[in-house]
């Protein structure tokens, strides 16, 4: 699968977002290096702390399934309705992306006309992984 495709899956996941507090809506398509796709949106909650990212949902999809190695993630996001600019994870996110995929991982960002390809590395420069509890 092509990153553009990845991305149309994010759009497609988008639209399941939970969202009523803050309007935002952001899909997120995580892709297993066997192929398989794991979608996510972001689930709001009222009490706002117990809310998760779309990044999240889809990557604890994925690991509550079995799946540890994983390729990329694309990620699209904005107010609901529109078509916004690029929507990076957050530092939570960055964090759990982290745990499970190397400094190579590649975060896809875009949104319905184009797309960027990051690192992990780029984003997250000096993650704390498991090899700082060693």
């Amino acid at each position: 699968m092509d990153y553009k495709e990845l991305m149309a899956e994010a759009l497609k996941a988008r639209k399941y977002s939970y969202s009523p507090y803050s309007n935002f809506c952001v899909g997120a398509a995580l892709l297993c290096k066997n192929g398989k796709v794991y979608k996510g949106c972001n689930i709001e909650n009222a009490a706002y702390t117990p809310s998760n990212c779309a990044e999240r949902t889809a990557i604890f999809k994925a690991v509550s399934e079995g799946e540890r190695d994983f390729e990329a993630i694309a990620i699209v996001g904005g107010k609901k309705g529109e078509c916004g600019d690029f929507c990076a994870p957050c530092g939570v996110c960055r964090q759990v992306i982290a745990e499970f995929c190397g400094k190579d991982f590649k975060i896809i960002l875009g949104n319905a006309d184009k797309i960027e390809e990051y690192t992990l590395e780029t984003l997250l420069p000096l993650a704390f992984t498991n090899k700082n509890l060693q």
